[in-house]
């Protein structure tokens, strides 16, 4: 009997010392902030229908002209016309939820309804230094570095580069070679651009070795594509990596990133509305390509500050604008990308922590369906650092689980529990009430320091960028993937140009 007894109370130890299943893991559901009254989402979206019947757009590639007007688009004087029925048409026909495929299945997100998802973006030509604090150029090797970090982050659901090698000039060794650190770096879903249309099949075959088949079949990696310059015209060779990716299957991320004041209305409403019939016109463009493509709905309202014309990633106002944007797509039933957490601080300092906190829970709560850049950007999306990689990645945690939100239950009312306490111990602690939402309600950082200050002095008083620094560090020293085979490595060093 005594052998049994310290048998159990051995195994509840083991069980009470094992961390607790993660409470608040990504796709949490969001729609809790909603900025816009049902009256104003209707006038920004008829604005929009406006802007894209009566203004259209300019500078249409001629290819694409023949295949907006075969969908029922206007040709006139250089410019695209969209009818109210087209756009009606490509929103009721687009692709509403799809699945972002890992290469791992398990790492397997969908996109679309009330799922809330924080991944990265970015093209950063500046890393924050891990040694000297400082910025420098970014490199090949940082890319790996980033991917290979990130492998390890569980609230990182897809990887898109988040920086461009810099010591890599030609454009098609740059376009290859990021492609190639991301397969070999994880096996989540990623992401990266497309310098120009040529590039795409090639990559493309470099991708069918990594799948070890037909890529297109299953695609693991999406593309990010700008095929509208605000303020309301095409840009021709986006569109022209638009229709490779479409027949290669890959899905996209069509992104407008228009700027207040500048190429958009500094007035929020006027550039909710341009910016709506700009993303609007990227829909249609796919539409009339190839209906139903995968298409993340990415309109991102960025703000500059109107005083020096400098991008402002931080603060109320872009928090606010792409809350309203993701409430906008959603409403739509449009899968919505939006962006958030790109800090202007430079360090890792009390603005970053209040810039990043406010844009990434505004766009969380509002339900973006994606939220790029949201992982590990800094200076105004100047610059990537591998501390806030890891700092960014808690904070999304604590972002989930206010998410959550509050489960009421008799069980977690508990009148019971309140009682025994009241009258018994006059305190929860250690009931079995307690241990159980210990495991089930509550997120405990691995980074935050919950010491006193008596402790935080004798653990060294450590800030919480040297505490990140560290485990950037030990993640960096210690987690080298590998997710290609030798016989694929060598199928894909023999045939691109590998650096």
């Amino acid at each position: 009997m005594a052998s049994r007894r310290r048998s159990g109370r051995q195994d509840k130890l083991a069980q009470r010392s094992a961390p607790p299943a993660n409470p608040c893991p990504p796709g949490q559901i969001g729609g809790q902030y909603l900025p816009l009254t049902p009256s104003e989402l209707r006038a920004i979206y008829d604005t929009a229908l406006r802007l894209l019947a009566e203004l259209g757009l300019g500078e249409v590639p001629a290819r694409l002209a023949e295949d907006l007007t075969r969908v029922g688009a206007q040709m006139q004087g250089g410019r695209a016309y969209f009818p109210n029925a087209l756009v009606e048409d490509a929103i009721d026909k687009a692709a509403k939820r799809f699945p972002l495929h890992g290469r791992d299945p398990a790492r397997t997100i969908e996109v679309g309804g009330d799922a809330v998802h924080f991944g990265t973006g970015g093209a950063a030509v500046q890393t924050l230094d891990l040694d000297s604090g400082l910025y420098r150029p970014s490199t090949l090797k940082d890319l790996h570095d980033f991917t290979r970090l990130q492998d390890t982050l569980t609230n990182v659901s897809w990887f898109t580069r988040c920086c461009v090698a810099t010591d890599v000039p030609d454009t098609f060794q740059l376009d290859v070679n990021t492609a190639y650190a991301l397969i070999r770096n994880t096996t989540k879903p990623v992401a990266t651009s497309f310098t120009l249309a040529e590039n795409v099949a090639p990559i493309v075959q470099m991708l069918d070795i990594a799948a070890g088949g037909s890529f297109a079949a299953r695609p693991f990696l999406k593309a990010h594509i700008s095929p509208i310059i605000s303020p309301m015209r095409f840009g021709e060779d986006a569109v022209d990596v638009l229709y490779e990716c479409a027949a290669h299957n890959i899905p996209v991320s069509c992104i407008t990133a228009a700027q207040s004041g500048a190429t958009a209305p500094a007035t929020l409403a006027g550039f909710l509305a341009q910016s709506l019939a700009e993303t609007l016109a990227s829909l249609v463009m796919v539409h009339a390509i190839k209906p139903g493509h995968p298409m993340i709905f990415s309109n991102w309202p960025l703000v500059i500050d109107l005083r020096t014309g400098a991008f402002a990633g931080g603060g109320g106002e872009i928090a606010v604008m792409n809350a309203a944007s993701a409430q906008i797509s959603n409403w739509l039933g449009l899968p919505s990308g939006v962006a958030a957490s790109m800090t202007d601080a430079k360090a890792i300092d009390a603005q970053y922590g209040v810039e990043k906190g406010l844009t990434a829970l505004a766009a969380g709560l509002a339900g973006g369906n994606l939220i790029y850049e949201s992982s590990g950007m800094t200076a105004s999306l100047l610059g990537a650092s591998f501390e806030a990689f890891i700092l960014d990645d808690e904070m999304h945690s604590a972002i989930y689980r206010t998410l959550r939100g509050v489960e009421v239950s008799e069980e977690t009312l508990g009148f019971d529990n309140i009682c025994e306490a009241v009258l018994g111990e006059g305190h929860f602690l250690g009931t079995a009430q307690t241990y159980a939402a210990m495991e089930r309600d509550y997120h405990y950082p691995t980074l935050a320091d919950r010491e006193q200050p008596r402790t935080w002095a004798e653990n060294g008083a450590k800030d919480i960028w040297e505490i990140a620094r560290d485990k950037a560090r030990a993640v960096l020293d210690s987690h080298h993937p590998d997710y290609l085979t030798p016989e694929q490595d060598a199928e894909i060093r023999a045939a691109f140009p590998i650096l």
